[in-house]
């Protein structure tokens, strides 16, 4: 244990003197050697947790997401003990600092991102005691200041609004005149705008199911029901309808769309017991071929994975369908009204999960392969696409020739009952579809839009742990695809839903696209300008 202060440095023999800096070297070595075995630590785990994140949509999807969070609490402890040694560290050495008037080393600390300057600010002035110099009384004069910020939170507050309507009768006739009574989003509900797009972006944009913002709401102070807010969600649903209608219209009109799907356990009705039900996601997003479409993302829901379900939601829908090897996507491909357009992030995977287990110099060059076709990639997202097709004629074309030969010569050297032999024969047996980007700059190498889409349904489903019935599901894929939509065009969930939730009630219906995430940016903006 070291003591609080040091003892009277001045009286000590030069024997004891040296004693005690050796003693201090060999606690600051101690020190130092455990807190560089945290960071070791700690960075080590942020690449394993990474590694995960990447892998969270193959096999054992659930396992990894199990893991996943354990090494996430494991991080937390870690960084959270080793601020709390430094703190110590830091205390002792400016103990030190004020006795001996050594310079300590500067400690490497993680760059600190700077605070939003949209931020209201409170400037606090700190002058000093005296106004004159406290040595010679000499007059001061200001050449400059020291400047500090302190991130404060605001706990949440609420407000009541009363709507007073005055009555006034005529003296003629009698007649009462009254102001008509302000819209709500929900007809004679209780929730603003505000509040109400709150609750929907906890539930489904932050995965806090409403039992617990029940709770997060009494501590602040206001008892709301998780019944209540139950009878909120089902009506906000019903009105944020035709906006998700529109997301569908629009998604369905593209010429390529990403489309992928995902188990989500539902109580079944009766026994208590849960059945699986997907939620389907239909991605449009061009902006990777350069173009200035507004992305946007639809989520449905079905009871079941049959092939019906994906072929009502594409009835519409003509041109290139980005997807997994799904055997219910195939009879959409029957009449060329869809083309197929496979993943060749499905197709590394298959190589990788491999690799991971028993590396071969046959999965090395599989994966280093597949890696020189997403380099170029890399160079050319964003570009328009002619020029992403011209690349790939030149550059990718080649290398998928090449790997093609290179797969079949290995194929004939493997044991049918291989794993990385039944790596190389998906690939192949998908070839045509695998290739199909090259030829179509506004095509993409992989379905990653779609896996991205998925991974707020992945952090609800932890979080849930189950729907309560079908139409649950149904709520969450409207909602999903408000929220992820609105993600996707760089608005804040909760902003937009507060913006449509204040207009929507009386907003005319045939022309509910102006409260479309790209539209009502637009609009706020005017009426900001006009204000101003």
């Amino acid at each position: 244990m070291i003591p609080a202060s040091l003892p009277d440095l001045d009286r000590l023999d030069p024997e004891a003197l040296k004693a005690l800096v050796i003693a201090k070297h060999s606690e600051s070595l101690e020190q130092h050697k455990e807190l560089t075995s945290s960071t070791h630590e700690i960075e080590h785990l942020k690449l394993v947790i990474e590694k995960y994140r990447r892998m969270i949509f193959g096999k054992k999807s659930e396992k990894l997401t199990g893991q996943l969070e354990q090494l996430e609490f494991r991080l937390e402890e870690l960084e959270t003990a080793q601020a709390a040694e430094e703190a110590v560290q830091a205390a002792q050495e400016a103990a030190q600092q004020g006795s001996t008037r050594t310079v300590a080393k500067p400690r490497r600390r993680p760059a600190r991102k700077p605070l939003p300057q949209d931020l209201p600010r409170e400037v606090i002035t700190h002058l000093p005691e005296h106004n004159c110099c406290p040595d010679c009384g000499g007059v001061l004069r200001q050449f400059g200041e020291d400047v500090s910020e302190l991130l404060e939170r605001i706990p949440a507050t609420y407000k009541v609004i009363r709507h007073v309507r005055p009555k006034f009768a005529c003296a003629g006739c009698e007649r009462v005149v009254e102001a008509p009574a302000p819209a709500r989003p929900i007809e004679r509900g209780l929730p603003g705008p505000n509040l109400l797009a709150h609750v929907l972006v906890s539930k489904y944009g932050r995965h806090v199911p409403l039992y617990r913002q029940s709770e997060i709401f009494a501590g602040e102070g206001v008892d709301l029901d998780r019944s209540t807010l139950a009878g909120w969600v089902g009506p906000a649903k019903e009105l944020l309808a035709p906006l998700v209608d529109e997301i569908r219209e629009h998604v369905m009109a593209a010429s390529k769309i990403h489309a992928d799907d995902t188990p989500v356990p539902v109580l079944a009705p009766g026994n208590g017991k849960t059945k699986t039900g997907r939620l389907w996601t239909y991605v449009r997003d061009d902006r990777p071929a350069g173009y200035t479409t507004p992305p946007a993302v639809w989520f449905a829901y079905s009871e079941d994975r049959k092939g019906e379900h994906p072929r009502r939601h594409l009835k519409d829908f003509k041109g290139a369908l980005h997807a997994d090897g799904y055997a219910g996507f195939h009879h959409l491909y029957g009449d060329g009204t869809i083309y197929e357009v496979s993943c060749w992030a499905h197709a590394r995977r298959k190589f990788h999960d491999i690799h991971m287990v028993h590396a071969s110099p046959t999965t090395t060059e599989a994966l280093d392969r597949i890696g020189a076709l997403y380099g170029i990639e890399e160079q050319i997202r964003g570009k328009p696409a002619d020029l992403r097709c011209s690349v790939r004629q030149a550059r990718a074309k080649p290398l998928l020739d090449d790997l093609r030969r290179w797969m079949e010569k290995v194929l004939g050297l493997l044991s049918t009952k291989s794993e990385t032999a039944g790596a190389i024969r998906y690939a192949l047996s998908r070839w045509r579809a695998l290739r199909r980007y090259v030829d179509d700059g506004l095509l993409e190498i992989d379905n990653n839009a779609a896996e991205r889409a998925l991974r707020s349904v992945v952090l609800g489903r932890k979080n849930y742990l189950f729907l309560g019935s079908d139409s649950g599901g149904e709520r969450a894929a409207s909602l999903y695809s408000l929220i992820a939509t609105a993600k996707l065009n760089g608005l804040d969930p909760e902003f937009y839903l507060r913006a449509v939730l204040a207009r929507i009630s009386e907003h005319p219906i045939n022309r509910i696209e102006e409260l479309l995430p790209w539209n009502i940016v637009t609009s706020l903006q005017s009426n900001s300008s006009q204000a101003a």
